[in-house]
């Protein structure tokens, strides 16, 4: 519902890809009054997919159900784009709404972190390690042309794109850091990591190859 609050002068069309789900989504989908497509072939590549197919929109922004945005996303996600075509893809920052124990003062630490890690993703790694699907936009014709959101096994959809639009010569990617484009996303993404430590310490990992 926070992008139906959102404010640009932009024509916006909300397209909601249900994804097999098995609660009320589609009722409160249909409800809504907005657009949905329902994609049977389960997993998030094929979903984005199907989304960046359906949509009729020049501009591409990836949204997730878990995820509430700033008023001024869209408008904060599209600029880059429309302004400048050496831009090929934008990403934002977030913040994380607690699920379960961990309190929002500890993952203000964690983010601390996060930020860290994504400067040193950029200065001593790839930049699209911090590209996040539910966070990001692009050029819908240019996703199309670097076959969409598929990506070879042990990697993610949302950063290979970014290194797929970067490659073929269709601009850098542009980080969003406005306080006023700041989502906030839930942290099922670590607990399904087993937690607040148990993920830390994963990314911990994965950020200096050990």
């Amino acid at each position: 519902s926070s992008l139906c609050h959102n404010q640009t002068h932009r024509a916006v069309e909300i397209l909601v890809v249900n994804n097999n789900s098995k609660d009320k989504t589609e009722d409160l989908i249909k409800a809504c009054g907005v657009n949905y497509v329902l994609e049977t072939t389960q997993g998030i590549t094929p979903a984005r997919n199907c989304g960046l197919a359906k949509a009729r929109g020049k501009y591409i922004l990836n949204a997730d159900a878990d995820t509430i945005y700033p008023k001024d996303w869209i408008e904060e996600m599209i600029k880059p784009l429309a302004n400048s075509d050496k831009v090929a893809i934008t990403y934002g920052i977030f913040s994380l709404i607690p699920t379960a124990s961990t309190g929002r003062v500890t993952y203000y630490f964690y983010e601390w972190f996060a930020e860290l890690s994504r400067f040193y993703n950029t200065k001593f790694k790839s930049q699209a390690v911090n590209v996040y699907g539910f966070n990001s936009g692009f050029r819908k014709e240019q996703g199309l042309q670097v076959d969409s959101f598929n990506h070879p096994p042990g990697t993610n959809e949302d950063g290979y794109l970014a290194l797929k639009l970067t490659g073929k010569g269709f601009g850098k990617m542009h980080r969003v850091s406005g306080s006023n484009a700041i989502v906030w996303t839930t942290d099922r993404r670590i607990q399904i990591d087993g937690g607040l430590w148990k993920g830390t310490w994963k990314r911990f990992k994965r950020l200096f190859n050990f």
